[in-house]
């Protein structure tokens, strides 16, 4: 007789674990397994829910371009402290990243050798699914979910593969050039039946084939592109200037990076996705556009994993009189990031045990571009989005 568990044990399968924002999130819960007790940054630390896992009963395991273990992946990227790095080490240097699908043509700027070669789109489906299954029997989890980390890839153009799940079958039958590899990890793990979030601003199952292949097979997708710095402030200061009838006549936005991300930020095309997802915001917040709006973002390397951000906003007030905002974030990029992907995990999870297929709405506070599941606008206001997460959780 199976005896039943008294926590659920939750599977992570990370595309791209070996990235800072992965390396980060399986190093800190780790240190929580090992008896830590700070759970600052985690949204949902204070929260209890039936069936919502316990951060400790997270194990992670995934796929990456770089086959390093995790504790020289982390120790590359310089996010954790040495006393920190030394505490996981043990732990995260028996985790190697799984051989990735990848595409020089969706994303120039980041490669490996760790790369699986399969000959066509439904073979690299079948080596996902597969990876997904050893991973699971492996661990003898109640669940899995797949976390979308890795690299940015450049928008796939608009054509008719991506508009209904009937072309995008014909797309995968002619392996379609049009399809990326976060498609494909997509479409998978809808395919196995596994949760599916995008913390990343790549094309995946916000497509319009792989959301109605998500609706149709009852699993539970989100994203996409993780609101972690400089737009978080912007849904959060943009709704007091729209209450206090501040005219928002600029707003000039500039970043600094110097990690991976940043890097594959360099290709032009990666860089237009994550503009894209960063330029719509304001405009539903504030109910008017704001002609002057712009986004530059740099990579600069001696920055490394500690981004900063600075806003200039430019607004009227009573009479005509103009007026100045400056922000000023200096971020650690993934210690904004990784927590927020073990909410994301756990909430996936729970919707899973819930029945709730399709896009879920519900977590729209995580991300820049939210998904939604019947074609209205998104909400991008936090406080709003954040109300609509809280009564989603104890709706039942």
């Amino acid at each position: 007789m199976q005896v039943a568990r008294a926590s659920r044990k939750l599977g992570v399968a990370v595309v791209g674990i070996g990235g800072a924002v992965a390396t980060t999130a399986a190093a800190g819960v780790e240190m929580l397994k090992r008896g830590g007790n700070r759970l600052d940054g985690l949204p949902l630390a204070g929260v209890s829910v039936q069936g919502l896992a316990q951060y400790q009963d997270l194990v992670f395991g995934g796929w990456d371009l770089n086959g390093a273990d995790l504790a020289s992946a982390a120790s590359q990227h310089r996010v954790l402290n040495d006393n920190q790095l030394d505490e996981v080490s043990p732990a995260l240097s028996e985790l190697r990243p799984w051989p990735a699908v990848g595409s020089g043509a969706f994303c120039r700027n980041v490669d490996g050798a760790n790369k699986r070669e399969a000959s066509g789109h439904r073979a690299a489906v079948a080596a996902i699914i597969d990876d997904l299954k050893r991973f699971e029997t492996a661990n003898d989890v109640d669940g899995v979910v797949m976390l979308n980390l890795a690299s940015t890839e450049r928008t796939p153009p608009n054509g008719p593969a991506l508009a209904s799940l009937d072309a995008f079958e014909r797309a995968m039958d002619a392996d379609d050039p049009v399809i990326g590899p976060a498609m494909l990890y997509a479409y998978a793990a809808i395919e196995a039946g596994v949760p599916y979030g995008n913390f990343t601003p790549s094309t995946a199952a916000d497509a319009p084939a792989l959301l109605e292949f998500a609706k149709r097979r009852n699993v539970p997708v989100a994203g996409k592109d993780g609101k972690t710095g400089q737009t978080l402030m912007k849904t959060v200061l943009a709704p007091a200037f729209r209450s206090r009838a501040l005219h928002v006549d600029g707003w000039f936005s500039t970043n600094i990076l110097g990690n991976r991300d940043g890097q594959a930020l360099e290709d032009p095309d990666s860089l237009r996705s994550k503009l894209d997802t960063k330029g719509s915001v304001l405009d539903s917040i504030l109910g008017y556009p704001v002609e002057d709006h712009i986004v530059d973002i740099r990579y600069y390397r001696p920055r490394g994993d500690d981004k900063e951000a600075w806003d200039n906003i430019d607004v009227t007030g009573f009479l005509g009189h103009r007026m100045q905002i400056k922000v000023n974030f200096l971020c650690k990029d993934s210690i904004l990031a990784a927590p927020l992907n073990l909410e994301i995990a756990r909430l996936l999870d729970l919707a899973q045990q819930r029945g709730h297929g399709g896009a879920q709405e519900q977590l729209s506070l995580f991300f820049k571009a939210p998904m939604v599941s019947n074609g209205h606008a998104p909400e991008h206001a936090f406080h709003a989005q954040e109300r609509m997460l809280m009564d989603w959780l104890d709706a039942e």
